[in-house]
């Protein structure tokens, strides 16, 4: 369960990620803008 917002806004990044990419009916832009999103996120939060 996320803790703070930043934990929220990682974890619906990271599901509407796999949503998309499973779906590959996405723009790759837009992908790309949501992973680079994540990686700022997870950063951040000093996970990776």
């Amino acid at each position: 369960m996320p803790v703070n917002q930043l934990e929220t806004n990682l974890e619906a990044i990271t599901i509407t990620l796999a949503h998309l990419e499973k779906e590959n009916s996405c723009n790759e832009e837009l992908l790309e803008e949501l992973r680079k999103e994540r990686e700022r996120l997870l950063k951040e939060l000093n996970i990776k």
